[in-house]
């Protein structure tokens, strides 16, 4: 048994002010199944720090791609049985999905591109001239 957290990015049909919800979803498998009939039908891999469609073969950088949502999956049975979902929109328009492991069994290379992806969606601050 596992259970899952679903968070969206503002814009990507929640409203900015409302806080995400915990999602109905208890698997990876029902969850990967709900984005595909979302129209996330791709699946994703890093390959050389690039997104990489496996079905498309496109290849797309940090700044070509957002993540719409995320779910993170906590193994309550087995503390290893621990993921992360990304729902994934590139600027051209493929949608597709991105898994990883959390915690000590993360990708490195998954993580970087993630980190990248929120540094470059981070605010600027305005700090004095």
């Amino acid at each position: 048994m596992s259970r899952s957290t679903s968070h969206r990015r503002p814009g990507s049909g929640s409203s900015p002010s409302t806080l995400p919800t915990p999602t109905e979803v208890t698997t990876l498998t029902a969850a990967l199944e709900e984005l595909k009939r979302q129209g996330f039908t791709e699946h994703f891999a890093l390959v050389g720090g690039r997104l990489r469609g496996l079905g498309s073969r496109q290849t797309f950088r940090p700044d070509q791609v957002k993540i719409s949502e995320f779910r993170r999956f906590e193994g309550i049975s087995d503390p290893d049985d621990m993921s992360i979902l990304y729902a994934i929109e590139t600027e051209d328009g493929l949608r597709g999905t991105l898994v990883d492991a959390f915690g000590v069994y993360a990708d490195p290379e998954v993580g970087a591109f993630v980190r990248e992806l929120s540094r470059r969606r981070a605010p600027r601050s305005s700090g004095p001239s």
